[in-house]
């Protein structure tokens, strides 16, 4: 059994929806053709009725065109990555083969294991400092760690949930968490630690790639002491790896409400200002959305303007819309614990991106709003 997303794997699958799918729908990242919408399971319940819930609904997705699956560890206290494993059993009976999917998840946030325990700090200590995975000093805000040995066990984990042998995209979450606590030279010294690990864990086979999922990271103004350059970071991993880096992957928020990725020149490459999007262009990184709809905050009461560039049924739609078709963005990812949620979302799947028409017209009408 191939043990990842391969070129043939993912062409293959984007190929049972020719005549379906919209042309642009799928894109080539990174040597895979990946949807350009992407289902995530943050939310929800840690119970039985939501994890069946969720793995009918990546199932689901997986049949209508939605061929990147995104979890992280600390998700619904280890469950959803369970649930993706589960429904890439139930696809594969179906027909579906383990490389026909971008599977991707995240660590450095710890986690119980199944549900919330009686005495939390028994079952860390328990688990993580008595065995030596890491000590009092390299964790910050009471719930972060990014070191090689804390990773390590973590990646182990993640891939026992899913049941796979290799993830294809592996992120630090939230790296940035780590500035609230430590200095700038300090956290480079820590990623250069954490991607060294990654490094040697992508020669293992265990994953293909490893990126940074942030939430503030990357949005923050140039001066800001809790900021990151993508430039900065992409060269500590050359210096490890070379040019062949597997650092390839940056999940960051980006929605009608959250623009900064498209619109705030905060990166500074060769002296010069650039955006998260142009900076990952030139970098040759991958940039996929998080929080595509806010969490419902940005489906709904747009803009009349919005509706007329973007046309399309709802403004759940169109949001979704401006995010797969930004320039820049390869996939929006969108929660979906619900068959429901499934069917209405891939109705975008038939529908191709926006132009760059369409686009450009948005952003005048929005600055003339």
């Amino acid at each position: 059994m191939t043990k990842s997303a391969t070129i043939e794997g993912t062409k293959h699958y984007a190929n049972k929806f020719a005549g379906r799918a919209a042309d642009g729908h799928f894109r080539e990242a990174q040597g895979l053709v990946v949807s350009s919408l992407g289902i995530g399971t943050y939310l929800g319940q840690p119970d039985p009725k939501t994890d069946a819930s969720y793995t009918a609904a990546i199932t689901a997705a997986a049949e209508s065109g939605i061929n990147v699956f995104d979890a992280a560890i600390n998700y619904r206290f280890q469950r959803s990555e369970r649930n993706i494993g589960a429904a890439i059993k139930q696809l594969a009976a179906k027909g579906f083969s383990r490389e026909e999917f971008v599977v991707c998840t995240k660590g450095g946030y710890l986690t119980p294991d199944g549900s919330m325990p009686e005495e939390p700090n028994e079952y860390f200590f328990r688990e993580y400092l008595q065995p030596g995975i890491f000590t009092g000093k390299d964790i910050v805000a009471g719930s972060h760690c990014i070191t090689p040995r804390f990773l390590e066990n973590q990646l182990g984990r993640s891939l026992g949930n899913l049941g796979l042998d290799c993830i294809d995209v592996y992120y630090l979450h939230n790296p940035e968490t780590q500035l609230g606590e430590v200095s700038p030279p300090d956290f480079l010294e820590r990623v250069r630690d954490a991607f060294i690990y990654l490094e040697s864990a992508a020669d293992a086979g265990k994953i293909q790639f490893y990126g940074m999922a942030t939430w503030s990271g990357f949005r923050e103004e140039a001066k800001s002491a809790r900021g990151m350059q993508l430039a900065e970071l992409a060269q500590i991993a050359e210096d490890i790896a070379g040019k062949k880096h597997r650092f390839r992957f940056v999940q960051l928020p980006f929605n009608l409400g959250m623009t900064e990725a498209l619109t705030l020149g905060n990166q500074s490459m060769g002296g010069k200002d650039r955006t998260v999007m142009e900076a990952a262009s030139e970098l040759g990184i991958t940039l996929i959305a998080s929080a595509s709809l806010l969490q419902g905050q940005v489906a709904r009461n747009l803009p009349g303007f919005v509706a007329e560039a973007l046309g399309l049924e709802d403004d759940a739609e169109r949001a979704l819309q401006f995010v797969r078709s930004s320039p820049g963005i390869t996939a929006a990812l969108v929660g979906m614990s619900r068959v429901e949620h499934v069917q209405a979302n891939a109705r975008l799947v038939n529908v191709a991106p926006a132009t760059v028409d369409q686009f450009t017209k948005l952003f005048s009408r929005g600055e003339s709003a």
